[in-house]
């Protein structure tokens, strides 16, 4: 058979919708989650120990979130989320960062509206939005498990040098091809989850910054207890993979997810098939076998 020396228009067409179609069944396809019902109204909010047992998770369904999935849910379907999961292991090594702000919030506030009251030299932070924060100045974080820290990746100074925070050369590391500050370290460990008491969360904590070795007061000093006294809380949402809350002061700012794509591949097709999780924190004394369960229905 012969194939025509041109194509028409229409087939022209026709071959487009085809590859865009194709496109489109390539997406990965949206996690099969549910959430309790819910109003405006605190009142109106199931106890999240009744959301875990009602609505349990999956480990396939887990498997198919994405930070860009998470950020069509608005702020009471995070929480849900977030009280499902386990701590899981403290991660090791360096995860991508994104700052996660529930549907219908643009961002557009200032720092200075988020921690109230807030007194002291942080005020210079004064003008600045989170998408200034998110897009120009963090990156994500690196784990150093074994000495229980954490240090935050930064690629771009320049906010922070503009209004006078950041003082010397600030220690670097090459991450990606390219060499990536490494700032503000905070200690980690298991603890209480701001959100849900029920089990334990990984705790990024900031307040005792200045015992860390290689500490830089300026600008390390802005996260700690001289500065916004930050407090982040993780759990697991599968191997590589983890979502955030961050606290200022103890006052919620904000979400973000941390993902760690080389981990992700390696240990996803055994984590949907057992629905293993490796537990270093507390787990509670609402097992989850209930999820177990869930997963041996699913399979």
């Amino acid at each position: 058979m012969r194939l025509p020396h041109t194509i028409t228009p229409r087939a022209g067409l026709i071959a487009l919708a085809v590859l865009v179609l194709a496109a489109c069944d390539r997406q990965p396809a949206a996690p099969n989650v549910g959430f309790a019902p819910y109003d405006k109204g605190y009142q109106t909010k199931l106890d999240l120990a009744q959301v875990d047992y009602k609505y349990p998770i999956a480990p396939a369904e887990l498997a198919k979130i994405t930070p860009d999935w998470l950020a069509t849910l608005d702020q009471e379907q995070l929480d849900q989320i977030y009280a499902r999961l386990p701590a899981g292991p403290i991660p090791d090594g360096a995860f991508d960062g994104r700052i996660l702000l529930p549907r219908g919030e643009s961002g557009k506030f200032r720092l200075s509206e988020i921690v109230g009251g807030f007194t002291g030299t942080a005020l210079h932070l004064k003008g600045l939005v989170v998408e200034d924060i998110g897009e120009t100045l963090w990156r994500g974080k690196v784990f150093f498990r074994d000495e229980r820290v954490l240090r935050n990746r930064i690629e771009d100074l320049s906010i922070l040098k503009k209004i006078g925070l950041v003082e010397g050369e600030p220690k670097k590391m090459s991450y990606g091809g390219k060499e990536t500050w490494l700032l503000f370290p905070a200690k980690l460990y298991c603890g209480q989850s701001l959100l849900d008491a029920r089990r334990e969360s990984i705790i990024i904590d900031y307040f005792f910054s200045d015992e860390i070795p290689g500490y830089q007061e300026s600008p390390d000093f802005l996260a700690g207890r001289r500065g916004l006294k930050v407090r982040d809380e993780i759990r697991m949402i599968r191997p590589g993979f983890y979502l955030g809350r961050a606290y200022l002061d103890r006052g919620f700012a904000l979400n973000f997810t941390l993902y760690d794509k080389a981990t992700d591949d390696k240990a996803r097709e055994e984590f949907v098939r057992t629905g293993k999780v490796q537990e270093e924190c507390w787990p509670g004394t609402q097992a989850r076998t209930v999820v177990a369960a869930a997963a041996k229905a699913a399979y």
